[in-house]
């Protein structure tokens, strides 16, 4: 009896532990916080530009024709080949000429007759067509080669028509290759025909010097739209838009440990910065740079570093 007694009474104590040790505490846990980063604004001068593309092209473009029907008995060009005002291209010998001069070496071999007509380059330029070989028949009239005037060559800048009320800004501009080359060049006249589908408009930039670029060269075309001096800027980083871009906020420190939203309108862009045109945000302010996607309009948060 005794010892049915001393179980029971240890069964009681190990159950009255038991509860007290499951009740619930009344300490309060910790409050959880964001941890970010803060930047400030900056004050400084912001540009808007779009780059644009200009493909090089040779204005003037000569085509060389045959003065005769006849074989081309030598040919001394090749395609892409650079030449002179001047030069020897071809030698056309013309049927007539050919049997002529044959006969008559029959009938006396000191007499040297081949009638063959030398055609020369017209000025100085590149070989951008070759229709024919040595051997060829060719009749008169038809083209032979087409030389691109060296000194024709520029840039046609495709400009949307949109853009045409900033060309008196960009007079000057700098063309950038895609092998790293940059040169200046001025944007001259117009051609008088738009793009029926992208609606835009070739200028010519012509560049100084000479250049041994190819036709059909596409370069870079930095376009200026905008300059904003004391410009209040901020990180792309920083700004905060809803799914269809219709409004934006930042999220700006209240104190150490509190970020609220704030509306904001934006200005210009360029590259990574952004112009804010309203609110006024001093220097001072502290401004959510990263961990600020998908706070509501107050959280808590940690700063982490400035």
């Amino acid at each position: 009896m005794k010892k049915r007694w001393f179980i029971g009474f240890a069964l009681l104590i190990s159950l009255t532990a038991c509860h007290s040790g499951s009740s619930p505490s009344n300490e309060t846990q910790p409050e959880g916080k964001t941890p970010v980063t803060v930047c400030h604004v900056k004050i400084g001068s912001l540009s808007e530009s779009v780059v644009l593309n200009a493909t090089s092209q040779f204005l003037l473009k000569s085509a060389v024709k045959a003065v005769a029907n006849g074989y081309l008995s030598e040919v001394h060009v090749r395609l892409g080949q650079q030449v002179s005002k001047g030069d020897r291209m071809f030698l056309l010998q013309s049927k007539e000429a050919k049997s002529l001069g044959n006969a008559v070496g029959k009938m006396d071999s000191l007499f040297r007759y081949d009638g063959k007509i030398s055609v020369n380059a017209p000025g100085n330029g590149y070989i951008l067509q070759l229709a024919y070989r040595e051997g060829d028949y060719v009749q008169d009239g038809e083209t032979l080669v087409t030389i691109g005037d060296r000194h024709s060559l520029v840039f046609l800048l495709e400009l949307p028509y949109e853009l045409k009320p900033y060309l008196p800004a960009n007079r000057v501009v700098t063309l950038d290759l895609p092998d790293g080359t940059q040169m200046k060049g001025e944007v001259t006249s117009p051609i008088p025909v738009v793009d029926p589908v992208s609606q835009s408009q070739s200028y010519i930039i012509r560049v100084a010097g000479n250049h041994d670029i190819p036709e059909n060269l596409i370069a870079k075309v930095s376009f200026l739209k905008e300059v904003r001096s004391q410009a209040m800027i901020l990180p792309k980083e920083a700004i905060l838009t809803n799914e269809i871009q219709s409004r934006f906020w930042l999220m700006k420190m209240i104190n150490d440990s509190t970020a609220v939203s704030v509306a904001l309108q934006k200005g210009i862009e360029s590259g990574d910065s952004v112009e804010i045109l309203s609110p006024d945000i001093r220097p001072e302010d502290r401004v959510l740079l990263t961990g600020n996607y998908g706070l509501p309009d107050t959280a808590k948060v940690a700063i982490e570093k400035e």
